[in-house]
């Protein structure tokens, strides 16, 4: 657990102001806890496996008992070091552990060890598309620690219990600038980070079981005038709820300014089936926290090869693949940044762009109509009803001209509904477009004799006039002329 350390003042006076809500700029920082993917804890062997019955994975090293002594998981260290390298951060060649002392009944302890000083991550960015606009927002730090227990409070027999199956879980505190001028900016922040850690493996992003964990610093102002006080919504495990707690948390500061309150740094919890947020307790700064260099472990060391050794066994990051699809493919940054928002989406996208030819049509499919059936059904991509090789075929046929646009929509509905074969779809539905020219140029004459007003008000220079005659030898078609062909006839025989 760390503080967003307020020395932001200088750095922010030149960035970009959001909307203002009622005349006040939103300022937001985060600190994420990712629970790293080892099987074992940070600084003991006991067990990470979520789930088990209270109290049987916590071990006397977790608790601290006379005679024990942490070391250190290299497993966590190897993970710090790849998501350095996934956001461009320096990785420290050293860096030492801490003890931040506090008082708490699932801190056995007594005494968190994390990383003040010295972290191994530093610096950074994690950049993303907030609509179409491309948004960075800066990191200050990644630190490693470990986590602390969990407090079970039975409210219907009035009793609460401690589990400390967590204590000694490793953590990465992943902490920003104060960045993000909005709960619609933060959340998309929130997203590409939970992306990342589970792209490149080192965190499962499960919300619901605590393995990725947002705290969101809000403070508002009016603009150029210095940072508000903060106040930070701790724990929260979903996106929906992380953009409603920060909406409520904006509204409450600007009414309790206005209404001529002072803002106290605090720490608060959202009351998601109220809507509201509600303090826990006033918020500590580091000196309260009294950190000293933990004196049962050294500073950890991290060669130049180490890092190098891990970035040779790291996978394709989003960036370089989404830089590699925009220079292969020819897609825009955009299109390039959403088709990698998974492993599963970006292998899917490849594997239609490498069968079809037809990358970008591939791509606005992907993320246009597939995209759309599968969020109107809450489906994931892996529960979709049509493969890659099958929407590659699909592509293919719009691509040389067997069937138009609106025709190939009839076909994806047949695909969806559990069709397989797109030829045989096509053939069944009599859905391939018109390709005997003569036959063609013989219905677009016909039309052009019976509409007389239309040809003349198109060569009067109304071009609108050329889309009824479009519609005309459309229809007259049954839809299987290729239209781009009859636009072609149509300014050929009016020229």
């Amino acid at each position: 657990m760390s503080e967003t350390v307020n020395t932001f003042e200088a750095q922010q006076q030149g960035r970009p102001t959001g909307p203002l809500v009622h005349g006040y700029e939103v300022i937001i920082g985060f600190e994420t806890h990712a629970q790293l993917s080892t099987q074992s804890k940070i600084f003991s062997r006991a067990s990470t496996a979520f789930g088990a019955e209270p109290n049987t994975q916590a071990c006397a090293v977790d608790l601290a008992l006379p005679g024990t002594l942490p070391v250190m998981n290299k497993g966590a260290v190897e993970r710090a070091i790849q998501f350095g390298l996934a956001i461009g951060a320096h990785i420290a060649p050293r860096s030492i552990f801490a003890r931040k002392n506090y008082f708490y009944p699932d801190l056995p302890k007594g005494y968190q060890i994390s990383q003040f000083e010295i972290p191994v991550v530093q610096g950074g960015a994690v950049e993303f598309f907030l609509g179409d606009e491309k948004k960075a927002v800066r990191l200050v730090r990644a630190h490693l620690e470990e986590d602390a227990g969990k407090s079970l409070h039975e409210d219907f027999i009035g009793q609460s219990g401690i589990d400390l199956n967590r204590a000694g879980t490793p953590l990465l505190e992943i902490v920003t600038e104060p960045d993000m001028r909005s709960s619609a900016e933060a959340v998309a922040y929130a997203k590409e980070l939970h992306k990342i850690v589970t792209w490149i493996g080192i965190c499962d992003g499960n919300m619901q079981e605590g393995s990725f964990r947002c705290d969101a610093n809000v403070s508002v102002r009016k603009p150029g005038s210095p940072l508000g006080t903060r106040r930070e919504i701790k724990n929260l495990n979903s996106f929906k709820f992380m953009q409603q707690a920060i909406d409520y948390e904006v509204r409450w500061q600007i009414e309790q300014i206005e209404d001529g309150h002072a803002i106290q740094q605090a720490t608060v919890l959202f009351n998601p089936d109220t809507g509201e947020t509600r303090a826990m307790r006033t918020k500590e700064d580091a000196a309260d926290y009294r950190y000293f260099p933990d004196p049962d472990l050294p500073p950890l060391y991290i060669s130049e090869q180490w890092v190098q050794d891990v970035r040779g066994q790291m996978a394709e990051l989003p960036r370089n693949m989404a830089a590699r699809f925009q220079s292969d493919y020819g897609l825009s940054d955009y299109d390039a940044t959403q088709l990698t928002q998974s492993l599963a989406l970006s292998s899917y996208f490849e594997a239609a762009a490498k069968a079809s030819g037809q990358a970008k049509l591939a791509s606005n499919w992907i993320t246009g109509e597939l995209a759309r059936r599968l969020n109107g059904q809450d489906l994931s991509l892996e529960q979709s009803p049509v493969s890659a090789p099958t929407l590659a075929q699909l592509v293919t046929r719009i691509s040389d001209g067997t069937i138009s646009n609106s025709a190939a929509k009839q076909v994806f509905d047949a695909l969806w509904d559990g069709a397989t074969d797109v030829d045989a779809i096509i053939e069944s539905k009599g859905l391939k477009q018109m390709n005997d020219t003569g036959a063609l140029e013989a219905i677009v004459q016909q039309v052009i004799d019976k509409n007389e007003k239309n040809v003349a008000e198109f060569k009067a220079g109304n071009d609108k006039a050329l889309n009824a005659l479009v519609g005309q030898i459309m229809k007259a078609s049954q839809g299987k002329a290729n239209p781009q062909q009859v636009n072609d006839l149509l300014r050929s025989k009016l020229a």
